[in-house]
């Protein structure tokens, strides 16, 4: 078997997740990492799979300056070279953004997926997906990345009102869709190849696990496959605000400690010219 027959292989070998990061909606860059994943099998360098690997990459990043979503598939000699990819930005992001965020995700692949024949990265704002096995219009309701913030079980009241929320982004219909009461806020989105009813069927999966998982958590994020749902309350935002001032404490203790170890050295090393001066100094007399 040739050893870059990625469309033979990859069939079962799906993609494995990892690197899992989160950072609150509201309060992180469109270029955040949030997570990626690569198939285990790789593909022959400067072989005619990743010459199209290649061509479907810089497709998406031209595309991404005038869509928010568009997906190729590239043809090859024969099953084992072709290439499915896609990228979907999210809704509310102008153009600009959405190219710069698909070039900062295709720019992550190639590091993280190395010559695999599979791979995908989800940043802040975007999602770019490719595989050698077709997966364009295929429903995938796995879980690839979860995050529940603490608990806030004593605010019933702004957990009824996160719960009201997620109601009315699983009733909006639509492939974005975002929510918001008072202090709670939610967002929630499809990938752009799934119809309308495979939208749903994973909106309302995603919704269900993200409630079923984070309880009364004061922030969650629920990635499947093909959607995700995201809610944050005003305790994510005290929660990030003690995170930023515990963080920057921390930092100016590094910063404090670093500048005295360095003086110290210094002045060692002062006192260390100083005794060679003078040993010097005697030994010339």
């Amino acid at each position: 078997m040739a050893k870059n027959a990625c469309g033979i292989i990859t069939l079962i070998s799906p993609l494995i997740y990892l690197q899992f990061f989160f950072f609150i909606l509201t309060n992180s860059a469109l270029d955040t990492f949030l997570y990626g994943g690569c198939t285990q099998i790789k593909f022959t360098p400067d072989s005619p799979y990743e010459s199209n690997l290649n061509s479907l990459l810089t497709s998406l990043v031209n595309s991404a300056t005038y869509s928010s979503y568009n997906k190729y598939t590239i043809m090859g000699s024969s099953q084992q070279d072709i290439v499915y990819g896609l990228y979907q930005c999210r809704a509310d992001l102008a153009m600009p953004d959405c190219a710069t965020c698909v070039a900062q995700a295709v720019t992550r692949l190639g590091p993280l997926c190395s010559q695999t024949c599979g791979g995908a990265v989800q940043l802040e704002g975007c999602f770019v997906k490719y595989d050698n096995a077709s997966f364009i219009g295929v429903e995938d309701k796995t879980v690839v990345m979860k995050k529940c913030g603490p608990s806030d079980g004593n605010n019933a009241e702004e957990m009824g009102r996160r719960d009201a929320v997620l109601a009315a982004l699983n009733g909006a219909g639509g492939a974005y869709r975002v929510g918001g009461s008072q202090d709670v806020h939610g967002v929630a989105q499809c990938v752009g190849d799934l119809s309308t009813g495979q939208c749903q069927d994973c909106l309302t999966e995603a919704i269900r696990l993200l409630k079923a998982e984070c309880g009364g958590a004061v922030f969650g994020d629920m990635f499947l496959g093909k959607c995700y749902a995201r809610y944050s309350t005003s305790g994510a935002q005290s929660y990030a605000r003690s995170n930023h001032d515990s963080s920057s404490h921390s930092e100016s203790e590094k910063t404090f400690a670093l500048i005295i170890g360095l003086l110290a050295g210094v002045a060692l090393l002062i006192v260390f010219l100083t005794f060679v001066s003078r040993l010097f100094g005697r030994n010339g007399k």
